[in-house]
Order: C-alpha cells, then structure tokens, then sequence
C-alpha cells in the first residue's frame, strides 16, 4: 500500500474519475482562505449530471473555488446512469455526511450515500419507493434516530421516507406528504461565472486542508501512475555501462507462504466457452439464440438453408430448450459454426444429434462435412426411427483422399417425410483427455501448472439483472435438460460447459475448483428491469432467499456428497464421477456494489454455509478496484467483522504499469491476522513486455506477501479474436488455433512452474532512483527442497547481479524472456548461469532453478 493514500478514499476508483484539473500538481491557490480563525466556508454541489459531487470553499477574494469532485453516482448501467441529479447534503447531528440525489426522472428510486469525512463514501444505497421517477430528494435531521427524506414524484406529489441514523433502512409513507415548496430552498454559490444550488456549511479549517491533502495525494498517485517505459531512454539518461548490483539473500529469514498461490481464473467472456474451450463446434446447436442474447439473433442464427428454416415448440425435446427445426426432403441445413474449422484427411469427428420422426414414419438423415465448393468429405446415414426424441451418434472421418479443408456440417433428409432436429452436436474426436475441451486451449492452461481455477465469472456469475444470475443447477446434467442463458457480455450460453465440466477440467489439470456464485444480487451495472430500477434492483427478495441458501448448499453436496445418500451427489455419479470432487473453496459474490442490500444477503449466504459446511474456505468480494474504492473499503470492513464467516477477500485491480511499479509495498501493511487475500482478478493494461515486466515485479512482491495473499489469478484468460468483449486477454485464438500466448502468458507460466511454500528474503543494492525497477523473489518447496531465484530488470541497460548468500551452482538453469518494451511477441529461452554473477538482459524475466543442495 502507497501509504500517501492509506487515509484517503472515494465511492469511485479515484485516478479513473478525478477531473482533469488535478491529474498533475494541484496549483496552491495565491489567496487565503476567508473566514473565522478556526472555520471556514465549503460548498457542495454537481457541475452537472456526469461531474458527481463537488466541493468548493471560500476565498478572501470573495469568490468560491472549486477544489475538485468528491463522489459520483454508482448508480444502473455504463453509459445510459452512472448520474446524479439535484445532490442534496446535510451534516448529521451525529458530525457524520449524508449525501441524497435522484438517479434518473424514471427508477423507483433515489441513492444514499454516507461519509464521515466527506471523503470515505460508504457505498451507495437505492432505497426502493413506489413513485417511479424521484426527483429532487431532500432531507432534515429533528430527531437524533432518524432523518426525515421529502421528494417530488412527476406528477407534482410530494412523498416523505423515514431513514435510520446509519442511513441503511428507508421506510417510505403510504400518504403523500403536504410538505411545502420553501423546504426545497437551497443555497446558490457562483464558480468560475455559474452559479449552481447546493448546500454550504461551515467547517474547521483543518477539514478543507484534509481535503487539500487528499486531492494533492491523488494528483500525485496519478502522476506516479503515469510513467511508461517508452520514455527510459530519457529517464535512465545518466546510467552508464556497465549496470552492477548485488543481490543478498538471507536463507535464516523465510516464511511459510501459500502453496496455492498461482492459478486462473475462467470467465465466459469474449466466447471463452461456446466457440472457445468447449470443443463443439456447431454454434446455436439447441435453436435457443434469441434478440435477448444480441440484437438481431434468432433461433436460426448460425444456419443456412436452400428453404426457408421452419421452427418450432410443439413437443419439444425439453421444456428448457423448447425450440427445434423440421427438415423435409429437399432441405439441406448447413451450420457455419464458430468460424473456419480446418480437417485433414483421416481425421475424426464426433456427431450427434436428437431427431423425432413425424407421423411415427421411418426416415433417413444424411450427415455430412462438405468444403466450400459443397464437396462432401465425410458422410454418413442415419437410420431414423421409433416414437418420440431419439439420439443418434456417429463418427465423421474426412476421405483419405481428401486435401486438407475448410468444413461445415450439412443435414439432408432422404424420404418425403419430415422430421425434428435438435441438439445438433459435432465435436473434434481428439479432445482434452477425451473430455470434450478444444486440446489446444485446454492445454495452454495446464501448461501454466495452475493451482486452482476459478469458474464460471466473473460478472456472468451474478448477470444481467436477477433474471440472468447464474444457477448452478442449470448447467448440469443431460445437454438437453440444461437450461441455456444469455451472457452478460452480448451472446448466448448453451451451458454445454457447465459445473460438471469445469469440475472435471480442474481434476484433469490437478487444480483445486473454486466456483464463484453470486451473492443474491445481480451485477451492479445491470440496466434497469422493466419497473425501471437498475443496478442491484434490490437483490433477490429476502423470502426468496432461504431457497437460494439452500441451492448454493446443494451445490457442495452436488461436489462432495455420497450418492447412496444423497440425490445431489447422485447427479453427480450419474453424469460419470461417482467419487467426490473434494471441494474446499466457495467464492461467494464476485465485483459487487458493497451496499447494504448485499450485505444482508452475502451474511445469510456465508451463515449458511458455515453452519453446514464449517471447513469450506469462503471467499468474499470487496468490488472492482482497490484501495481507496468505497466497495473495497466498506468490503474489507465487513469482512473483518465478520471473519467467522469469511476467511478470504477476492481482490480485484487492472491498472497501467507505472501503477504497478510505485505501488510496490500494496500488501506490506495488510492486517495478518484478518481475512486473507485472493487477487482474483489483475492486469496491466495491455499486451506487451512492458505490461509483463511490471506483471513479474508485482509477482515478486505478491510472494513476498505470500503469507496474506493466498491466490492470484490474472484476468481474463480467454478471448475468441472474432468475438473480443475485453482486452488485454492471456491467450487470444481463433476458429481453430492459438494466435498468441501474450508476454503476459510467460510470466504466469514461469511463476507457475517455480511454486514455493517458504519465502526467503533477499535485497538488491542499488539506488533508489532504479530500484524499484529490479525485483527479486526467492522461493522453495520444502517438499523436493528446490529453490528458484526470481529475477526481475525493467531497465533499458543489461545488470550483472552478484549473488550473495546462497550458492547457484556452475550450469544451474535459467528459464525466461526479454525484449522491447513495446513488444508483443517474446520467445521463452533456457540457458545455464555461470555461477554467482548472473547477468540480466535489459527488460528481461529470469528464473533460476537451484536443485536441493
């Protein structure tokens, strides 16, 4: 932790909505402060509905200046919300800042927000009313124990909501209220020639130097965060070869650390799963797209016929996936999949299907793989027959004869009759284990030597409102009896990649399953339901929740149960693991707004569990950005409160590398005896040596606080080219190959392979003014006695490190990569060390294996 900031904190990721006038060195203004001795004037208010809110103080020019923005509204969906209108701010009786403001003229809502000293923001509360539209709230303190709130509805009515001294229960009135209009009076200050309404008090002066301080520590973390090696040749100027330190290692000063600190994290974002992981290889196979999933999609998309498509419900194969097609004879139905799928002579796929016959007649299906030109190069018959659905599975293997082709999968049906389609499947025969992940991906992963996956989001976890929070039980069993979704990030979910999938992908690669569920609320940025309430939309009903404890309960059971005993764990056994999974970890709440309407239901999720499952390690959330985002300061808060119930915090951060360079000590100060950490989701900002390098020295120091940090996982892991939601991303592919494994990929892979469980302290000599450009990690597995020194140099000039303290052998190996800062292709090298004196290529990563000595 920067401790320029450990005071400070916003309800938003400051350095992201600071304005532009304090991103450099906030100028001290040339005038004094007008007042009393001991007080002065402040003035709170919006520039407009972007701007959040401000605060302004008075001068002895007789003038307000304006000294930057406090908060702003978290409030609904990116870019239609996220504003605040008519900001209204009382001081408590209590010293304590209450801050109201409407939304939007049309939610059934208004936000809440409280702060102790106008710049820690709890996060913010939507209190749900029955006018939809709140415009203009207002409020007064007469009575210690509550706060009287006042609003106007549309149609001129105004309303009154009771709420409690903490500001965290709102009752509202059935009566309208008869409040008059001067209670809606405020005060007028003019800033740089506008005048604006807002509220105005008067404070110790040492509460505006508080606010000095605070806006001139986020100016300066900005600056610090702005640095980018493209500028080293300038910066480094004065370094000249040659580049010497020496490196100390102090073998009688270790820790145990986490052995599970290096795993991935698994989200359905950019078509990770359907089109990605999951090997089949016919998009829209169950005819369940619909304009939900994307604009413009329907149950054909994806299909190309030579007769219109004919869809249908009646007798569907499953009430979960209703839609199907009739084909007759004539039609032929081409699938374009996910992109070009390339086959070679004698090459195998896999082919199913479910088909019903009409009328209880016999027909004939022709399945086949044709190229471009409609040649078929693989063909097979099936003999369709009997009453009701019926599945059919066949291999496809390309002719010898044939030259290496694109393919698409062609159904013909051979008699008059017509006949039902669905669940059309065709998968590579050659899958990962014979699992049916695409091998490729499938073992890139594995080849980070990953400890623990985290499945399946990510914000997919909790969704696109409470309608789309994703169920568990839902992506499980049959294909055909799992229920299919839209995903929060534009498509559709088959749910084919399902909890037993990822389960057993986690068994197949040694890594410890960590699912994330969500914490009975939907995304924080969720657009507004069809009452118009956005956000969180107050969270699954509290009667409704018990039930969905007990679904989340359920779940574990589903893992871990006995299927003589239980129906869960039967399911389990059925779809082919009688065995038990042994799941030990449970995310509970993934990015969440750390309102009060989440953390009634995060408590009665975690309660539940405990009771239930004691030793389940469960693992919180505190929002999407670090310190000193309102979310991870009122989540930390909780969770310390109730460390029974939470043993582990999901960190979340993607930041730019100077960020990464100067915020070197992040974990030092952390509370060892709390919660520990799991740094679910982190990144440097784009794709090249630059953002690896300064991955590695973050690494370094994650291990140096191995002892609080239990888990990091960089993010996202996946991204489909065509399809990209998010970047950067760790491996980017195609239709039918990886396109590149980032320099971001080596430094998890080579942090992957090198695990230790003690920690031992080492330092370098050099001068500040470089230091925090060279890292190093040493680490050891007691088990097998290896030690690996990590070695870290993010300076343009190569450096020779003498290393003390610890012998490294003549020849011991040396694993790692180098290049330009703007590269975005490195090739990992393996070459012998001469001994102690180490010498370091400019932006290089180096890990050096010391067998037992």
């Amino acid at each position: 932790m920067n401790t320029k900031l450990l005071l400070f904190s916003t309800s938003l990721f400051v350095t992201a909505s600071l304005p532009s006038a304090v991103w450099g060195q906030r100028q001290q203004p040339s005038y004094e402060i007008a007042g009393r001795d001991t007080t002065c004037q402040l003035f709170l208010y919006s520039p407009g509905p972007t701007k959040g809110l401000h605060v302004a103080y008075f001068t002895d020019r007789n003038q307000w200046q304006d000294i930057g923005q406090l908060c702003g509204s978290d409030y609904g969906a990116w870019g239609s919300e996220k504003k605040m209108y008519s900001p209204y701010v009382i001081q408590a009786q209590d010293g304590t800042w209450r801050l109201l403001f409407s939304v939007n003229n049309y939610a059934p809502c208004f936000a809440a927000a409280y702060s102790e000293d106008l710049v820690t923001w709890r996060p913010q509360d939507y209190p749900r009313v029955k006018e939809k539209g709140v415009l203009e709230p207002i409020m007064f303190q007469m009575d210690p124990d509550n706060i009287d709130i006042y609003f106007k509805a549309k149609d001129g009515s105004r309303h009154y909501v009771q709420a409690s001294n903490d500001f965290r229960h709102f009752t509202e009135s059935a009566d309208a209220s008869t409040i008059e209009d001067a209670a809606w009076m405020r005060d007028t200050a003019t800033i740089a020639g506008t005048t604006f309404q807002g509220n105005s008090f008067d404070v110790p002066k040492l509460q505006l130097d508080y606010l000095f301080q605070y806006f001139d520590a986020m100016a300066n973390d900005a600056r610090m965060s702005a640095e980018t090696m493209k500028d080293d040749a300038t910066r480094f100027a004065s370094l000249t070869a040659p580049l010497t330190t020496t490196l100390t290692i102090d073998p009688s000063k270790q820790k145990t650390i986490s052995d599970r600190l290096m795993g991935v994290f698994f989200e359905d974002i950019s078509y990770a799963a359907d089109g990605g992981l999951y090997a089949e290889l016919v998009q829209n196979r169950d005819f369940e797209y619909t304009s939900d999933d994307h604009r413009g999609w329907d149950a054909t998309t994806a299909w190309k016929s030579n007769h219109p498509i004919r869809v249908s419900t009646a007798e569907p194969l499953s009430k979960n996936n209703p839609h199907y097609v009739l084909l007759a004879k004539q039609d032929t139905l081409y699938n374009t999949g996910w992109g070009r799928v390339m086959a070679e002579p004698l090459q195998q796929f896999d082919f199913s299907v479910f088909v019903r016959c009409n009328n209880g007649r016999k027909n004939q299906l022709l399945v086949s793989l044709v190229d471009d030109k409609g040649e078929m190069l693989a063909k097979e018959k099936v003999k369709v027959e009997g009453e009701g659905w019926q599945r059919y599975a066949l291999p496809l293997v390309i002719d010898k004869k044939a030259l290496k082709s694109q393919v698409r999968l062609m159904l013909t049906p051979l008699k008059d009759d017509s006949i039902a389609v669905d669940m059309v499947s065709l998968f590579p025969h050659d899958t990962f284990k014979g699992h049916g992940l695409r091998k490729d991906l499938a073992e890139a992963i594995a080849a980070l030597h990953p400890k623990f996956v985290r499945f399946p989001g990510g914000c997919m976890s909790h969704g696109q409102g409470l309608d789309n929070i994703y169920h568990w039980n839902e992506s499980v069993g049959p294909w055909q009896d799992r229920k299919p979704a839209k995903n929060i990030w534009g498509y559709h979910q088959t749910r084919g990649l399902g909890f037993y999938e990822y389960f057993q992908f986690c068994e197949d690669i040694g890594a410890e399953p960590l699912p994330v569920l969500a914490a009975g609320v939907p995304c924080q940025n969720s657009a507004a339901d069809k009452d118009g309430y956005g956000g969180q939309q107050g969270g699954i009903p509290m009667a409704d929740m018990p039930a969905y404890c007990q679904e989340i309960l359920h779940m574990i059971e589903w893992a871990n149960g006995d299927p003589a005993t239980s129906k869960w764990a039967k399911m389990r056994a059925d779809a082919g693991h009688p065995a038990p999974f042994h799941l030990k970890y449970i995310g509970i709440g993934n990015e969440d707004l750390v309102s009060t309407t989440f953390e009634e239901r995060y408590e009665m999720i975690c309660k539940a569990i405990k009771e239930k499952y004691p030793d389940i390690i469960v693992c919180g959330t505190v929002g999407p950005f670090h310190n000193p985002s309102a979310d991870y300061i009122e989540g930390w808060h909780f969770a310390k409160a109730h460390h029974d119930l939470i043993d582990m915090v999901d960190e979340h951060y993607y930041e730019s590398p100077g960020w990464f360079l100067h915020h070197q000590d992040y974990y030092d100060d952390y509370d060892r005896k709390g919660p520990k950490v799991y740094l679910g989701e982190w990144a440097s900002r784009d794709r090249r040596v630059e953002n690896a390098l300064v991955e590695a020295i973050h690494l370094c120091n994650v291990e140096r606080n191995g002892d609080i940090v239990s888990m990091a996982s960089y993010a996202p892991l996946l991204c489909n080219e065509a399809h990209q939601n998010w970047n950067p991303d760790m491996i980017y592919f195609n239709a039918d190959s990886i396109t590149s494994l980032t320099p971001s990929y080596y430094t998890q892979q080579l942090w992957g392979n090198s695990a230790g469980d003690h920690y031992l302290a080492s330092h370098f000599s050099l001068p500040e003014t470089i230091r925090y450009r060279v890292a190093s990690s040493v680490v050891r597995d007691q088990k097998t006695g290896t030690t690996w020194v990590k070695l870290v140099n993010a300076l343009p000039q190569s450096l020779t490190v003498d290393v003390k303290g610890m012998t490294i052998s003549q020849g011991a190996e040396a694993v790692g990569f180098y290049g330009q800062p703007n590269d975005k292709n490195v090739k990992v090298e393996t070459t012998r060390v001469s001994g102690s004196a180490i010498k370091l290529k400019p932006y290089s990563v180096n890990v050096i294996t010391i067998p037992r000595q």
